[in-house]
């Protein structure tokens, strides 16, 4: 695809599931951006919702709130799919209630993949690797993104796979605040020397550029890198385990002179 084509894109969001697994808060006009960096066209938008009906006739606040961030969401122009929360008792007297987009949200996506070529799906949940490997089969490419609980099935199937905590701005940074002014960012340790006891952090810097160019050093890559020193994790990470993607670091950047950024402060995400 030439570097200036349009490329149309669909979303897909489970706002339950990424609600329920760390990413309640979500920006969603962030979401948007992230999935149409690249000269993308936001063709499809579609955001499930779970609504609870017999909550909301006794409960106002709820009905409100959930009225207020449905008009959000289509302010940002998703279009929202409303699941009603249907109620049941188990055998043993209990009642629970389930609100399943899966199915809508497979159906959509399958039949809409024709007018488009590139689908993010937003959610954890495993029961979409059938899913992705339908609407690869099509031609489309697959990405998908969520916080934390990700099924390994999936982030596997997938074309890739973005931790929703990378983003910039995506969720909000509410662990831990910096009062000296520093720049809080999230990022893995994707390389690191044990014997040394130094490594490097990599943090994603802007929503533009290719996810895969990982190397910093050129230009078009949306990541950014940070020395990082032992002595600055938190005694409850092995270092041995490092360097390891799947551990999320929330940490500071301190400028170095004459050397680069260095990671301080590191907190493990989850």
């Amino acid at each position: 695809m030439e570097r200036n084509s349009i490329i149309k894109v669909g979303v897909y969001v489970d706002v339950s599931n990424i609600a329920q697994n760390g990413g309640y808060g979500m920006q969603y006009d962030i979401l948007r951006q992230f999935a149409c960096r690249n000269n993308g066209v936001a063709m499809r938008l579609n955001a499930y919702v779970a609504y609870d009906e017999e909550m909301a006739n006794k409960n106002p606040e709820y009905k409100k709130k959930s009225e207020n961030f449905h008009s959000i969401l289509r302010d940002f122009g998703y279009k929202v799919i409303v699941k009603k929360v249907k109620w049941y008792v188990d055998e043993h007297g209990v009642k629970y209630g389930k609100s399943n987009a899966d199915l809508d949200m497979a159906v959509d996506a399958l039949r809409q993949s024709e007018r488009l070529d590139y689908v993010l799906l937003v959610t954890g949940d495993g029961d979409f690797v059938q899913v992705v490997r339908a609407l690869q089969s099509k031609g489309c490419r697959v990405e998908a993104l969520a916080f934390k609980n990700v099924s390994q099935d999936l982030i596997n199937e997938a074309d890739v796979f973005t931790s929703g905590y990378m983003v910039p701005t995506l969720s909000p940074i509410e662990l831990h605040k910096s009062n000296n002014g520093k720049k809080i960012v999230r990022g893995v340790c994707y390389s690191f020397f044990p014997e040394k006891g130094y490594g490097f952090m990599r943090f994603m810097i802007n929503l533009s550029g290719s996810l895969w160019i990982r190397d910093t050093r050129k230009e078009e890559s949306p990541y950014g890198t940070a020395f990082v020193h032992s002595s600055h994790f938190p005694e409850i990470i092995d270092i041995k385990q490092l360097p390891n993607r799947n551990m999320i670091f929330e940490f500071e950047l301190k400028e170095i002179k004459d050397k680069g950024l260095q990671a301080e402060n590191i907190r493990l995400l989850d």
